[in-house]
């Protein structure tokens, strides 16, 4: 970097812009400030106020040039209609990710907070912008393959959402390159697009599965009650058996029957 203190106009912007870049990129927006960029840049305020008018401003030329490069990057990899859907899955994954391994400060500024004038968000907005290009892609890879398209842009958004985060997250755990990485992506992108269903439905948790577990539920309660309804009745005749009462009537059956025995061998004699 030239020297401090001799740093042409260009020179210091481009300073003040490395800077930014850097602090956004590990704290965020709101919890930089002005007098930390100017610390670092070992320059005073006035001169971060003169070339950006404030942080708002600094950051908005960090985003532009960010959102400039990864725009130019996605379109690229989307850009030639008659790719192979595949294909353009794979060039698709490789481009972000070789965007994050070389810019990773820049894609941390993109997916950090921004400030609350940004409308909707920069980023938010490109990846608005790149799903529609993929809604195009995918419209076509369905008619090919006699889909519906009323799904396409939930697929779409599906698509840039599941390889946006997982690019986050590899940001900070490189533990696999980036083309290993963009193979993992497109082999769950891809298997999953390649055998859609024509009208997808939840196996178990819809409301069929639901009815039928209630069906089941109530059967089982209906056998718990049948268990112990029987297990009453057995401890009813057990107490009966063993009561006072039961055993004097079972004595008395006995007398009975030896009374009945006496009389018959009377008879005989």
């Amino acid at each position: 970097m030239a020297n401090t203190s001799r740093m042409t106009s260009y020179q210091r912007r481009e300073q003040l812009i490395e800077i930014g870049r850097s602090l956004f990129a590990s704290k965020g927006f709101e919890a930089v400030s002005v007098e930390e960029i100017a610390a670092t840049a070992k320059v005073s305020k006035p001169i971060v106020y003169e070339h950006f008018g404030g942080k708002e401003g600094l950051y908005a030329v960090v985003v532009d040039r960010e959102m400039r490069a990864l725009t130019d990057t996605l379109i690229n990899a989307l850009s030639d209609p008659q790719a192979h859907p595949r294909q353009i899955v794979e060039r698709t994954a490789l481009a972000l990710l070789t965007y994050v391994e070389e810019n990773a400060e820049g894609f941390r500024v993109l997916t950090r907070d921004s400030p609350k004038t940004d409308p909707a968000g920069s980023f938010n907005s490109l990846l608005g912008d790149i799903s529609i290009r993929v809604e195009d892609i995918l419209t076509e890879a369905f008619k090919r393959q006699h889909l519906p398209a009323k799904g396409v842009p939930y697929y779409a958004q599906m698509l840039i959402g599941m390889t946006v985060y997982t690019c986050q997250y590899w940001a900070d755990q490189r533990k696999l390159s980036k083309e290993q990485l963009a193979a993992h992506i497109v082999n769950l992108a891809w298997h999953g697009l390649s055998r859609m269903e024509a009208k997808p439905e939840l196996r178990f948790e819809s409301d069929k599965a639901a009815k039928e577990a209630e069906k089941q539920e109530r059967r089982e309660i209906k056998e718990i009650a049948k268990r112990e309804r029987k297990a009453v009745k057995e401890a009813q005749s057990q107490n009966n058996t063993e009561s006072p009462a039961g055993q004097n009537a079972e004595q008395n059956t006995e007398q009975g029957a030896a009374g009945s025995q006496d009389t018959q061998a009377e008879q005989q004699l």
